[in-house]
């Protein structure tokens, strides 16, 4: 009996400490200033077709062309293969301008059912934010949608390879959903 005001104190000042917590923002942790997102402007270029290259050139975008691997993929609008697995097929489109990913649109999202909905559309935002901060179709899968990530990264993996483009750090995306068909994902 002795112990029990002990224990409760702990646990008392343990939960405040956890409810009080306040992480830094990442600037702070890496030292460095947030990252801006990647031309914005580059969402109302109108789209050339599939595998076509636009003759706008660079001239919306702010990022300056690099000697980077990606500087010698094709500008234009690239359309990804479309991709089907277990709750539907995602197709993607690829923007390039200036040998960068400038954005990526998405034309067709799983439509299997309603939750296949949801979900595609609470993670398709994260990953073009991901694809455009590294400039890779090779990102991490969003958790709770890892059917829906597969999907997207290959749809745009073959859109980058149709327009030549190399990732700055020379990542690939897979192309291939079959191992996680394979493995039979996750059961609702």
């Amino acid at each position: 009996m002795r112990r029990a005001p002990i224990v409760i104190t702990a646990t008392v000042i343990g939960a405040a400490g956890v409810l009080l917590f306040k992480p830094l923002p990442s600037s702070a942790v890496l030292g460095a200033p947030a990252a801006s997102p990647a031309t914005e402007g580059a969402a109302s270029a109108p789209s050339s077709g599939s595998g076509s290259a636009s003759s706008a050139g660079s001239a919306g975008s702010t990022a300056a062309p690099s000697a980077s691997p990606g500087s010698s993929a094709k500008d234009g609008t690239w359309t990804g293969d479309a991709v089907t697995a277990r709750f539907g097929t995602t197709r993607v489109k690829a923007v390039i301008s200036g040998g960068r990913i400038t954005d990526v649109l998405v034309v067709q999202e799983n439509r299997n059912d309603g939750r296949s909905v949801q979900i595609s559309e609470s993670a398709f935002p994260t990953l073009r934010e991901e694809v455009l901060q590294h400039q890779t179709a090779a990102v991490d899968t969003v958790s709770g949608a890892t059917w829906t990530s597969a999907q997207y990264e290959a749809s745009l993996q073959s859109a980058l390879d149709q327009a030549g483009y190399t990732a700055p750090d020379g990542s690939t995306a897979s192309t291939d959903v079959s191992s996680l068909q394979e493995r039979g994902g996750f059961s609702r």
